[in-house]
């Protein structure tokens, strides 16, 4: 089986999964890569994971049955980026959509016709080998008329610009490329994938020479394929931004303008572009709420900007420094708002209130305990990736706040549930419940045991008092 084929049933049997399910296993894999335990796939499971919760709030993206067939040589250079946003070599999920309807509007639309009826028809009697056939032949024709097309505009900048315009997408001379490109060498690169192993753990020594010399034979039967080759290895990497150490390799040395001398450069400028794009989904994911793994993206992000400044000697003022120096700033400015927001919103949470501002026989909204946890949970992981990502000041300060404020209303509290009337005692409990969840969180599990028994003692002095 593919690689391909594996992500593509990973993503069907995630889809099928219980919602409870799939949260109770982001937290289990999270946890897991936190404690920095080795579990192959556990990012590629959690990547897919949000993709496929992102799906269920925006709805899958909207693509017949012919044009996932069509696109499926292209699976394995998609991105989840808008499209606008440069990915060498790759293309936008979000983009095909447009791009199929260039290609069954303008490139061939008698035969994009024909191709939809066909696998239609295949499909209904569950003849996929004859759809697969089907398709290929149409992949062919494509490819025949995107040489056509653009050849034919190549000398005429006005047809070039007015061709690129009928693309539609917001980059369409990389987006037809890179389409172009996949569809001419789909069986190089799907042998070269079949010759893979399907998780490389660690891109060194005899394993990096295998992968340099494979990909250099796939560019010796087309140059044009080499940046696809790159990515390919690329998508089978355990650690993505590994993939320098083909630049450093080549170059035999690990100074960035050495590097750069050599054609294997273009695998920095996938590393920083990976890294630019994991921030941006680190962005949405906090600003929408849900948290979903965001402390494990975080530690890939993490391991991505360390694993880039160890492989390479980056110079603070060249070209790749400048660039990675930008993403830490941007990372600390996202982190600064979640981070100093914390303590607030916990002295919100466990605030020692008087009788008349509790409704009677109310309890703290679970969502709410529920969220700031998860906001907790995520302070503490960046206390673990601070000195990297330029907010260790920020989470030191943060997180003594967060100790001092538990501290501090923990006795109160313990003294609410032990004063409590019948129409407060379950607030107040639950306030108690909740700064129990989090002291577990900031001090450990020995001291929220601690603190369990004393709110047992209190709640029992409270029963046996009443």
């Amino acid at each position: 089986m593919s690689g391909t084929d594996t992500v593509e049933r990973l993503r069907q049997f995630l889809r099928e999964v219980s919602p409870q399910a799939r949260l109770l296993l982001i937290g289990e894999l999270e946890r897991c890569v936190l404690r920095g335990e080795d579990i192959a796939g556990a990012d590629l499971v959690l990547q897919e994971l949000r993709r496929v919760m992102r799906e269920q709030r925006d709805g899958p993206p909207r693509i017949a049955s012919s044009a996932r067939l069509f696109f499926k040589p292209l699976e394995p250079f998609l991105v989840d980026d808008v499209g606008n946003h440069t990915h060498p070599g790759r293309i936008a999920r979000s983009s095909l959509e447009t791009l199929w309807t260039w290609v069954r509007r303008d490139l061939l639309p008698v035969d994009a016709k024909i191709l939809s009826d066909d696998i239609g028809s295949a499909l209904l009697v569950n003849d996929e080998a004859k759809a697969k056939l089907i398709t290929r032949q149409f992949q062919d024709r494509a490819a025949a008329a995107f040489d056509t097309h653009f050849g034919t505009a190549a000398s005429d900048e006005r047809a070039r610009r007015r061709l690129l315009a009928q693309v539609g997408t917001q980059r369409p001379d990389e987006d037809s490329t890179a389409l172009r490109c996949v569809l001419q060498g789909r069986d190089r690169l799907a042998d070269l994938g079949e010759r893979l192993p399907l998780r490389i753990g660690n891109l060194a020594n005899g394993q990096l020479d295998e992968c340099k010399m494979l990909i250099e034979a796939v560019e010796d039967a087309d140059r044009e394929l080499f940046l696809y080759a790159l990515l390919t290895v690329r998508d089978r990497l355990a650690a993505p931004w590994q993939l320098v150490r083909l630049g450093t390799k080549a170059a035999g040395s690990d100074t960035a303008a050495r590097v750069a001398e050599t054609r294997y450069r273009v695998t920095v400028s996938i590393v920083l572009a990976d890294l630019e794009r994991m921030v941006r989904e680190l962005r949405d994911e906090l600003h929408s709420g849900r948290g979903i793994a965001v402390a494990a993206l975080l530690k890939t992000i993490h391991d991505s900007a360390r694993g880039l400044r160890t492989e390479l000697d980056l110079p603070i003022g060249s070209t790749w420094g400048r660039a990675l120096g930008a993403i830490r700033t941007n990372i600390a400015d996202l982190l600064r708002t979640e981070i100093e927001s914390m303590p607030g919103r916990v002295r919100t949470l466990l605030r020692p209130r008087p009788s008349d501002e509790i409704r009677p026989n109310s309890v703290l909204d679970p969502d709410a305990v529920s969220e700031i946890g998860t906001l907790v949970e995520f302070v503490v992981a960046c206390r673990q990736f601070a000195n990297e990502l330029a907010v260790s000041e920020m989470t030191q300060r943060t997180f003594a706040e967060l100790q001092q404020n538990l501290d501090y209303d923990m006795p109160a509290l313990l003294d609410g549930v032990r004063h409590a009337g019948a129409a407060d005692r379950g607030f107040r409990q639950s306030q108690v419940d909740a700064a129990v969840r989090l002291c577990t969180k900031v001090f450990g599990k020995d001291y929220a045991a601690l603190m369990g028994k004393a709110a047992e003692v209190a709640g029992g002095w409270e029963r046996k008092a009443g």
